[in-house]
């Protein structure tokens, strides 16, 4: 039956990436020319594909489910509104176009010298014997390497000061909804994209599993980011990150602080909580607190209103974040 599934659903993915290919990217990589590019640019029309059907499954599934139970009423419409423009610019491809005709060819020269140096990526198949033989399972042990792995990332944004300055553009929303989950700084997106491409190279995944990871992870984290009241019970709340337990994710001062001041934070889980629970970040209460950032709410840190303000904002923290981490004492 999964087999079934996904040669289904491949089939449909590989005619409407064709379709896209052929009718959008290919014109343009040749007005812009970049023909040399044409097998990143097929790569960028399967993106196109992943991103407008996730966006149509936000907007008709995930929105009417919002609306059910919200656990606030929504007063920040700008906000909200200025999410869904980040949410067109990364799930329409708009990023990936800008990476796969910029930083994408650059990693791929580095790793063909690396190829002539005589390195060679760790194949994960070659770790664990037959796991490319049943694709279901091996789909799910790379999710799980990439959960692990995500996992310590999102932990690195919250502790390191410098990534901070750029993480915290997403957790700048005061209003939380279906559509807060592409509210990043383009520099944490580019940095985001590169870490994850490097782990797909270094390991050996098939592009097409890639894919599928990226889309089902991608919009676990929408319904996380959802304005509802709802948590997936005592054992559910262990095996899937839900609503509730991201928001806490997000409170105020407990989502990105270990103590007041200091930076850290619970619940950094992308997929599974396993992570949070063996490296004791979790916390499961049963609360829905505000959102937002401790200095944005208390002391009114201007984190800014729109996106050409909040990606400004955000480089300018970053800047002066860089300076005086590497200026002499």
């Amino acid at each position: 039956m999964f087999d079934l599934i996904a040669n289904t659903a491949s089939d449909i993915y590989v005619f409407s990436q064709s379709t896209v290919y052929e009718w959008l990217v290919q014109p343009l990589a040749f007005d812009l020319g970049l023909g040399g590019l044409m097998e990143d640019g097929y790569e960028v029309s399967g993106w196109l594909v992943i991103g407008m059907f996730q966006i149509i499954v936000i907007a008709l599934l995930f929105a009417p489910l919002e609306r059910l139970r919200p656990v606030e009423k929504v007063i920040y419409s700008r906000a909200v509104y200025t999410d869904m423009i980040y949410t067109v610019i990364h799930r329409l491809g708009f990023f990936r176009l800008f990476f796969f005709f910029s930083v994408a060819p650059f990693l791929d020269n580095a790793f063909g010298w690396l190829h002539t140096k005589g390195f060679s990526p760790v194949q994960l198949e070659d770790l664990v014997p037959g796991v490319t033989d049943i694709g279901w399972v091996s789909f799910i042990l790379y999710l799980v390497v990439f959960d692990f792995l995500g996992y310590w990332i999102h932990r690195a944004q919250h502790q390191w000061g410098w990534w901070w300055t750029l993480h915290s553009v997403h957790h700048s929303q005061r209003q939380m909804t279906i559509w807060s989950d592409s509210r990043n700084h383009l520099l944490d997106d580019v940095i985001h994209a590169i870490l994850f491409s490097l782990i797909a190279l270094f390991i050996g995944i098939e592009p097409s599993q890639y894919v599928g990871i990226v889309c089902l992870t991608q919009l676990a984290e929408s319904f996380q980011h959802a304005n509802i009241k709802l948590s997936f019970g005592r054992l559910g709340e262990r095996l899937w990150v839900s609503p509730r337990f991201h928001r806490i994710h997000h409170s105020v001062g407990v989502g990105h602080e270990f103590r007041q001041g200091a930076l850290g934070g619970h619940n950094f889980a992308i997929l599974l909580p396993i992570w949070d629970l063996l490296f004791r970040t979790s916390l499961f209460e049963n609360r829905y607190d505000p959102t937002g950032i401790r200095d944005q709410v208390e002391n009114d840190v201007d984190y800014g209103d729109g996106f050409l303000s909040q990606q400004w904002l955000g480089l300018i923290r970053f800047s002066k974040a860089i300076i005086t981490k590497f200026s002499p004492a």
